[in-house]
């Protein structure tokens, strides 16, 4: 199972700032002219529903700059059937950075009960660099080039920056002139041509994920027009962008011991361990293990590294308990070599992967942390690998200037998180194709005005933590949360009929009401996979 990479891969920059270029304000806001346009809707396609519409719209590249050079703009719409209840237009975004949402409307269409639906016509859109909006790329990027980066070892730390500059480089060189303009600011003022574009006063929203982020950052550019707005796993603007990979790390941690508790519950079945401490004993032995001698399982070769390359696997106790089961049993057939390498010697030679290469380890999810891997492969309309990348990282390393510029304070951070976060904090603090970015044109997007919106979270959310979710909304002054308590995955409301979020979101939807208070609501247990599924 590929487990970092596809979705993950890179992206690119300009490592100097364009000659004469002053910085947007911060109140910069899209010009008259393309608040005018008139969208030519038409059949998407004809293997499409018919009443699934597509347009094409023009954005400035910079809005410091509207009369330059522009982008095409993609958008999708499907109109409400009952304009007796329309309120409005609901304008829709799967996550990210880099992910398409065009098809998101059809999607959302089928899911979202009727009497919701009818308030609303649906539309989606991607974003700028994505898709069919004048995407941007970094040329082909090789598997060892795929991913957010390799676990952290002195000994390996130089061809770690060299993986971090090359894709900087190699991104530099195919879109760097694109590449500065492809920021979260940018894409909130696509999202008020937009509005403009369908000739409303002010818009809805439901964002998942980065979504969360992009409307967060609408809220504040463009308060008056701010409606309905439903964000979804939370990124916290506190932590944006570093300190979201590295709460990777952090809360890994609280969801490998909650693991190791429902696994020993479950020792018959599993075999790992009869205590918790048992259980975690039993997986850093394996990971030490692997360290010492790597083994094949499923076909493919498993370091240490790999076994820890994809926390959001703990965030599952049943899938994981299954695939370190698998994983134990595949270490224990191999044979092992007398006088093996000391624990913890894996990083040296062909033993240890490059940075971002893809872990071979079968599990339960089809990518570690990283863009959504559902949203970048939704429906046939989905973005390329290599565009995804390049977008993912333009957002991320562009978006503020939080990153480190010195090589070495990566290795400093990363040898620190590794002994604090052992499972994936050098991983996450681990240097980055940013340390090589070039300054962001204007500063991130101060949360300071009140922001009536509705947070939405899982309690064990792998991707979008329940920390960062509580970061968003306390950020956001004004808004409700809604937090399913033991509910698992990334991706709250609709991600099931039964999800325990889905009233109250329903009911906000429709009449704008926010609850008085926040909302915490009991999700059913999840059904886990048969564990030979699960394992694999």
């Amino acid at each position: 199972m590929k487990r970092l990479a596809p979705l993950l891969a890179t992206a690119g920059l300009l490592a100097t700032a364009l000659p004469g270029l002053a910085a947007p304000s911060a109140s910069a806001a899209p010009t008259p002219g393309y608040l005018r346009q008139t969208p030519e809707w038409h059949r998407c396609s004809p293997d499409r529903p018919a009443a699934y519409e597509c347009a094409t719209l023009k954005v400035p590249l910079d809005y410091q700059h509207p009369e330059g050079r522009t982008l095409d703009l993609a958008i999708s719409r499907m109109k409400s059937e009952n304009p007796a209840k329309r309120r409005g237009v609901l304008l829709l975004n799967p996550g990210g950075p880099g992910a398409s949402g065009l098809f998101r409307p059809v999607r959302t269409n089928a899911e979202m009960p009727k009497d919701v639906r009818d308030r609303y016509d649906l539309v989606g859109f991607d974003p700028r660099g994505v898709g069919k909006s004048s995407p941007i790329g970094c040329g082909d990027l090789s598997r060892v080039e795929e991913g957010v980066g390799g676990a952290y070892r002195p000994e390996t730390f130089a061809s770690d920056v060299s993986w971090a500059r090359g894709i900087a480089d190699k991104c530099r060189e195919k879109s760097g002139d694109v590449i500065p303009y492809i920021t979260t600011r940018n894409t909130a003022r696509d999202m008020d041509v937009i509005r403009a574009a369908l000739g409303e006063r002010t818009v809805s929203y439901l964002g998942y994920s980065y979504g969360t982020y992009l409307g967060a950052v609408y809220s504040q550019m463009f308060p008056e027009r701010t409606d309905r707005f439903v964000l979804d796993s939370g990124v916290d603007p506190g932590r944006v962008w570093r300190g979201m990979i590295q709460a990777w790390g952090t809360e890994a941690e609280p969801a490998f011991e909650r693991w190791t508790r429902w696994a020993a519950e479950r020792s018959d079945t599993f075999g790992l361990g009869a205590t918790p401490e048992a259980v975690s004993a039993t997986f850093w032995a394996l990971v030490a293990r692997a360290d010492r001698d790597p083994f094949i399982h499923y076909g493919e070769r498993v370091t240490g590294d790999d076994i820890r390359a994809d926390p959001s696997l703990f965030f599952d106790p049943h899938g994981a308990s299954a695939v370190i089961k698998s994983l134990k049993a595949s270490a224990d057939k191999a044979p092992q070599p007398a006088g093996g390498t000391a624990p913890g010697a894996s990083g040296q030679g062909a033993d240890r992967k490059v940075p971002g290469a893809q872990s071979p380890i079968g599990g339960v999810r089809a990518a570690g942390p990283g863009i959504d891997a559902a949203a970048a492969s939704e429906g046939p309309d989905a973005a390329p690998g290599s565009n995804a990348a390049a977008v993912y990282w333009s957002v991320v390393c562009g978006d503020t200037d939080n990153w480190p510029r010195d090589p070495e304070q990566y290795a400093r951070d990363a040898a620190r998180d590794k002994v604090k976060h052992p499972l994936y904090g050098d991983f996450a603090s681990n240097i980055k194709p940013c340390a090589f970015w070039q300054r962001p044109l204007e500063p991130a997007t101060p949360m300071k005005t009140r922001a009536d919106v509705l947070t939405v979270q899982n309690e064990w959310d792998p991707m979008t933590p329940l920390a960062t979710g509580q970061g968003l909304h306390q950020a956001l002054k004004g808004s409700r949360m809604v937090l399913a308590l033991e509910g698992e995955g990334h991706g709250v409301y609709l991600s099931n009929p039964t999800a325990c979020a889905n009233i109250p979101v329903n009911a906000y939807l429709s009449t704008g009401r926010l609850p008085s208070k926040d909302v915490t609501c009991h999700n059913p247990p999840p059904t886990p996979d048969p564990e030979g599924a699960a394992a694999r």
